[in-house]
């Protein structure tokens, strides 16, 4: 299983919301920030306001902000709205006797046992939690402006 693309730049771009609460991110900045491509940055984010994750002010103090604190958000929900529904196997898909071979799967049960742990598994991490600095590592900004002053030497 992989996050597409698109998922995994909204996981960072509402990381980085949440390690940086009281500020308004134009989509611009986040780009900058995170070092995402712009025009994809700026998609993902309207689509994230769309889903009422973001919630976005105009003005001078504007830009995307979390919609609600970042311990309500589930990494499930932000993985879902671009990636769909979890589900690690085509049956699960299809649902219950769309599978041509269901009646004599011998994995059939552990197998949506393990599509319903894995979506429990995204929806039981929040947002905080993914926001939250690890010891010894970098947060993305402070990654981003070493790599600026690199490029500028």
């Amino acid at each position: 299983m992989r996050l597409s693309r698109l998922a995994d730049y909204a996981i960072m771009l509402m990381t980085h919301a949440a390690q940086h609460p009281a500020e308004g991110h134009s989509a611009a900045q986040s780009a900058a920030a995170t070092r995402l491509p712009g025009p994809t940055v700026a998609r993902v984010m309207a689509r994230l306001c769309r889903a009422g994750l973001l919630a976005s002010e105009r003005g001078a103090k504007g830009g995307y902000r979390l919609a609600r604190p970042a311990g309500a958000i589930p990494v499930g929900a932000i993985v879902s709205l671009f990636d769909g529904p979890v589900m690690l196997t085509r049956c699960a898909q299809s649902g219950p006797r769309q599978c041509e071979v269901e009646a004599l799967c011998p994995s059939r049960v552990g197998l949506q046992r393990l599509n319903l742990a894995v979506r429990k598994a995204l929806d039981d991490v929040t947002l905080a939690e993914l926001a939250q600095p690890v010891a010894g590592v970098p947060r993305a900004a402070a990654v981003a402006r070493a790599a600026m002053v690199e490029d500028h030497t």
